[in-house]
C-alpha cells in the first residue's frame, strides 16, 4: 500500500504522544523530527562527529553531475540525485534528446541461456540487464517513450476510481530493426530512507517471517529472494529492489553507478581494474545511504486511530509488519534498534494485474517485495509529482491499494467494500507514517 494524497501539514513536528508504544519514532533512534520537504535528506541523528562527516562526504558523488570522460557513454541519467531527488522515490518518467537522463528505466533479460552470476537473470548479449537510453555521443541503446492508458475501477458502493498503466514504447536506434523477444520490467526508483536499518534485520528474523507453502493457511506465503553476494562470492538473502534482488547496500550502490551511469568501481571495475568512482566514494556513498535518517511519524487524530486498526483488520499489516527488531550491523548505530518499517522484506505474489513477466532470481513475474511504508506520508512533500507502485502507475493511495491482488486480494477487497469513512481513514492513518 502507498500513500497517494499528503493531507497533513508541511511542518517540523515534534514528538508525538497520542501514538501507541512509541511508534512515531519509526526508525528507533535513527529517527528524525522532519517531515518537510528536507525529511529524507538528514544523517540519522545518534551519529558521531567523524560518521557525520563521512556522511557528508558521501554526499558529494550522490549529488555530483557527472560529465566525460568519467560519465558512461551510455547511462539514464548523470546523477544519484537525478532519479532520487531529496533521496526520495523518483518520478515515473523517460526522455529523449538532450536532456539530462531518465529518472525510471527498463530492466532486460532472456528466457533462456546461462546467467553471468550462480541464480542471476541471463543477460541480454550487448545490453546487460538495463537498457541504457541516454548517451553521451552517437546514439543510446534505445529509444524509450512513456504513454498511459486510462481505465477505471469501482468501489463497493459505486463509487468510480480512475486508474492507469504505463504503456512502454521500446524503439532500437535503427528504426528498421524488430525488437528481440526480450523479457521487459519497466520501474522507478525507490526512495532511500532507512536503508541501513532494512539492511542490519537478521536473516532469522526475514526467515522466521516466511511461510512459502501458506501452512498457517491465511493465504499469505511470503518467502526470500535468493541472489548472488559479488563481495562474499556466494549466496545470499536479497534485501534491496523492487523484487529483493541485491543483498546489501554496498552492491546497490555499486550496481547503481555502473548501470544508471556507466561509473566503474571497485565491485565493477573495468578489466584492467580502472575505476571511475574511486573506493573512498564508494564506501562514503554507501555510508551515506545507510544512515539517511527516517522521519517521524505525524501525529494522529481519531480518524488515524481508527485507520491504524483497520490497517490490521483488513490484513494490511500481513505483508507490511509494523515492527521489527535490528540486529548486528558494522555501523553499531543502526544495531539493535525497534523500528518500523511496514513491511516483512518479503517476496509476494500480488496478482496478475500488477506482473512485468519477467522472473528475478527466484522472484516470478507477480511476486514483488513488500515496500517499507515508513515516511510514505511525505513523499510526495518531498519529490512533488512522484507516484507509486514498481512503476508509477498509481497516482493516489487508493489507486495503489485497488492495484493488488493475488495474496494482497483479502485486503484489496475489504478496502474496496468499506464505506467510505472507514477508507478515509485508513488513508489518514497512511498519512500519518
Amino acid at each position: 500500500m502507498r500513500l497517494g494524497t499528503i493531507a497533513f501539514a508541511v511542518l517540523v513536528v515534534a514528538a508525538c504522544g497520542d501514538n501507541e508504544e512509541g511508534d512515531d519514532r519509526q526508525g528507533g533512534d535513527t529517527t528524525i523530527d522532519d517531515r518537510t520537504r528536507e525529511a529524507f535528506t538528514h544523517p540519522a541523528p545518534n551519529l558521531d562527529g567523524e560518521q557525520r562527516q563521512t556522511f557528508q562526504l558521501g554526499r558529494g558523488p550522490f549529488n555530483f553531475i557527472w560529465a566525460p570522460p568519467q560519465l558512461g557513454r551510455l547511462f539514464n541519467n548523470s546523477s544519484c540525485l537525478g532519479c532520487h531527488g531529496g533521496n526520495g522515490r523518483g518520478k515515473s518518467s523517460v526522455t529523449r534528446g538532450q536532456e539530462v537522463g531518465s529518472e525510471a528505466l527498463v530492466r532486460v533479460s532472456l528466457s533462456d541461456g546461462d546467467p553471468s552470476t550462480p541464480g542471476g537473470n541471463i543477460e541480454v548479449p550487448g545490453f546487460g540487464e538495463q537498457l541504457q537510453d541516454h548517451t553521451t555521443g552517437g546514439l543510446p541503446e534505445v529509444f524509450l517513450e512513456l504513454t498511459w492508458a486510462e481505465t477505471a475501477t469501482y468501489y463497493g458502493d459505486g463509487t468510480e476510481q480512475a486508474m492507469r498503466l504505463p504503456q512502454i514504447k521500446i524503439q532500437l536506434p535503427n528504426v528498421n530493426d524488430p525488437l528481440p523477444a526480450w523479457m521487459f520490467s519497466y520501474r522507478q526508483a525507490p526512495p532511500l530512507h532507512g536503508l541501513g536499518l532494512l539492511e542490519a534485520i537478521p536473516d532469522e528474523t526475514l526467515a522466521e517471517l516466511e511461510d512459502p507453502d501458506d501452512a498457517d493457511g491465511d493465504g499469505i506465503s511470503g518467502r526470500r529472494n535468493v541472489v548472488w553476494d559479488s563481495i562474499a562470492k556466494t549466496m545470499a538473502t536479497g534485501r534491496f529492489g523492487h523484487k529483493a534482488n541485491v543483498a546489501h547496500l554496498v552492491d546497490q550502490a555499486a550496481a547503481a553507478f555502473v548501470n544508471d551511469m556507466g561509473l566503474t568501481n571497485k565491485v565493477f571495475p573495468e578489466e584492467d581494474g580502472m575505476r571511475d568512482v574511486n573506493d573512498d566514494q564508494l564506501d562514503q556513498v554507501t555510508f551515506m545511504v545507510s544512515t539517511i535518517a527516517v522521519p517521524a511519524a505525524a501525529p494522529r487524530d481519531s480518524d488515524a486511530l481508527r485507520g491504524r486498526s483497520l490497517f490490521t483488520q483488513f490484513q494490511c499489516a500481513s505483508c507490511h509488519i509494523p515492527t521489527l527488531e535490528t540486529g548486528d550491523h558494522r555501523i553499531p548505530q543502526l544495531a539493535n534498534q525497534t523500528i518500523h518499517p511496514y513491511t516483512d522484506m518479503l517476496l509476494h505474489d500480488v496478482g496478475d494485474l500488477l506482473t512485468d513477466a519477467r522472473p528475478d532470481h527466484l522472484a516470478t513475474g507477480t511476486e514483488w517485495r513488500t515496500p517499507p511504508l515508513w515516511g510514505i506520508g511525505v513523499t510526495q512533500v518531498v519529490q512533488p509529482g512522484t507516484t507509486y507502485l514498481h512503476d508509477g502507475r498509481a497516482r493516489t493511495l487508493e489507486e495503489a491499494i485497488l492495484w493488488h491482488g493475488g495474496e494482497a486480494e483479502a485486503a484489496q477487497q475489504a478496502f474496496r467494500n468499506a464505506k467510505k469513512t472507514d477508507r478515509d481513514a485508513l488513508i489518514r492513518f497512511l498519512e500519518s507514517l
